[in-house]
């Protein structure tokens, strides 16, 4: 990844911004990189080893670490989400790499603007610059790496230190940086939240959509819902997994849901506002939006219950 060198000098960064940096590029591409190319910067950032199969299971089959599954209309790879993330390429007169959203891809954009911003030649081009990696940190990272960051967490005791020192990592970048002046695009233009008059088909639509609910819902969130709820979980993509945890005992199961989703609203509350005005702070947009899906699920469960 290269940015034009007519907004960079030929020299170095300085070394505190080469190691600002340098640590998001290290962190994102741990999301990408397995065996031996990970071993050495696992090394390098004194984290516990993780084996091939947890990196799989975590980052290619729970938790795909892609803006466009997060924050995307459907929750799903490509599309919209996807496309925005591609469009901070092509503003900078650059190409898109494959799978621009993957968080390893965007911490390593940010990472290039950040050192392209400490070295560039003029002031013009370095607070142009420093707009460019604002922007790309408040539209397409503390939009939703966050959340995702307590999942892995949550998910994979294993990655538990990289969860923890990328969150902070990040949180530093969001404490020296502007503040916005709205909520990321994605967020402004977020499909509607769920609604006890949903039905079915579209329920399970919105529970599978991050963006929708306000909270992650992995495989392993539903074999720990089918438990509490007593219910079986059929194996295979989550939307049919669910429907048939539904049909074996609604009640139990949307409980178990409006359950999940009030921790998640209470993990998305805990972290510290960091915008000045805190409507216009992502974390509390989602706090938020979890906790009508919570409020919206009792509700269901309390008419399941009484219909029976």
């Amino acid at each position: 990844m290269t940015v034009s060198t007519t907004s960079r000098s030929r020299g170095a960064a300085t070394p505190a911004a080469s190691g600002r940096f340098e640590l998001l590029r290290a962190l994102g591409s741990l999301t990408a990189l397995h065996g031996g190319a990970a071993a050495g910067v696992i090394a390098a950032l004194d984290l516990p080893p993780w084996t091939r199969a947890e990196h799989t299971r975590l980052f290619v089959l729970e938790l795909p670490p892609y803006a466009s599954i997060h924050l995307g209309p459907e929750g799903k790879l490509g599309g919209e989400g996807a496309d925005r993330v591609a469009g901070c390429w092509r503003a900078l007169g650059m190409s898109p790499p494959p799978d621009a959203d993957h968080l390893a891809n965007v911490l390593g954009l940010y990472a290039e603007l950040g050192e392209a911003a400490e070295t560039c030649r003029t002031p013009a081009a370095r607070t142009r610059l420093g707009h460019v990696r604002e922007s790309v940190l408040w539209e397409h990272l503390w939009s939703w790496v966050p959340g995702y960051l307590d999942a892995a967490h949550r998910a994979s005791p294993a990655v538990g230190r990289w969860s923890r020192l990328a969150a902070a990592a990040l949180a530093r970048e969001v404490g020296v940086s502007a503040a916005p002046h709205d909520l990321p695009l994605a967020l402004r233009a977020a499909p509607p939240p769920v609604t006890a008059e949903m039905s079915l088909g579209e329920l399970l639509d919105a529970l599978t959509t991050p963006v929708r609910s306000g909270f992650v819902l992995t495989q392993g969130d539903l074999a720990g819902t089918a438990v509490l709820a007593g219910v079986g979980m059929r194996r295979g993509e989550r939307r049919f997994a669910l429907r048939a945890m539904l049909e074996q005992d609604s009640a139990a199961t949307l409980r178990s849901l409006s359950d999940h989703a009030h921790r998640w609203a209470a993990l998305h509350a805990v972290r510290p506002a960091k915008a000045t005005d805190p409507h216009l702070d992502p974390s509390r947009w989602w706090a938020s939006r979890a906790a009508t899906s919570a409020s919206v699920l009792r509700r269901l469960a309390d008419e399941s219950d009484a219909s029976v």
